[in-house]
């Protein structure tokens, strides 16, 4: 029907209805503004009285069979896992990796570093020398692998906290050697500005209670003791 020929009464009910439907669509709009201010509102008092949790932090292990957990049945129970077990149960907001793997030199190390820093590493633990001075290797060449890896964790994160664990050679491997190998760490740790765990196996290295059958690598017990080592120096960096 053409529209200049529609009945009053049609032309009436027309302007009604439209009139209905523009203010049930403003009501709805008008709702639907409501409910999501709303929900807005909540959720930004939901977030407001969610607690906040600190993001952890980490401490990495890097070093070879003595941070590996070399001999153990559960890897756990190396010095690394009795740290984090500390922090755990004094609620710090740190988490522990163990990079140990048995066999490093100081070489491997710098060879296998780029994929351990994939991660960002708050505390760097530096464990690593014992198998060079075991093959009979320069102390001189150990040193320098070791710089090397300081200075590339370093440019990775310049605020990483860099401790150094000291070790030392069988009195059989002669004086001379004994004493430059030993010189390493604290030579390192001056020179970096590095904090220094003087000797890890301070109380378990050469007692025959602590350590395994091959009198190198500790038991669980020389482990724990390790642990007690260890934590004396991270305990002031974590808390």
């Amino acid at each position: 029907m053409p529209r200049r020929n529609r009945p009053p009464f049609l032309k009436q009910l027309t302007t009604a209805f439209s009139a209905r439907l523009w203010r049930r669509s403003l009501t709805v709009a008008f709702l639907a503004f409501t409910i999501a201010a709303l929900a807005s509102v909540s959720a930004r008092a939901d977030a407001g009285s969610a607690p906040k949790h600190p993001a952890l932090k980490t401490i990495l292990f890097f070093g070879d069979s003595l941070t590996a957990g070399y001999g153990l049945d559960d890897p756990s129970l190396a010095f690394p896992g009795r740290i984090q077990e500390k922090i755990t149960a004094a609620k710090l907001p740190w988490r522990v990796i163990n990079a140990g793997l048995s066999g490093e030199t100081t070489a491997g190390g710098v060879r296998r570093l780029d994929w351990i820093l994939r991660q960002p590493v708050d505390i760097f633990v530096l464990e690593l020398g014992g198998n060079d001075g075991l093959r009979g290797l320069s102390p001189d060449a150990a040193s320098e692998n070791l710089q090397a890896i300081i200075d590339r964790v370093r440019a990775k994160n310049p605020a990483t906290r860099i401790v150094i664990a000291g070790l030392a050679m069988p009195a059989n491997m002669g004086e001379a050697y004994t004493g430059a190998f030993r010189a390493i760490y604290p030579a390192l740790a001056k020179k970096n500005d590095a904090i220094l765990i003087p000797f890890l196996l301070e109380g378990v290295g050469g007692d025959p209670k602590l350590n395994l059958p091959d009198g190198i690598h500790p038991t669980p017990e020389g482990h724990a003791r390790v642990s007690e080592t260890v934590w004396k120096t991270l305990r002031p960096l974590v808390e």
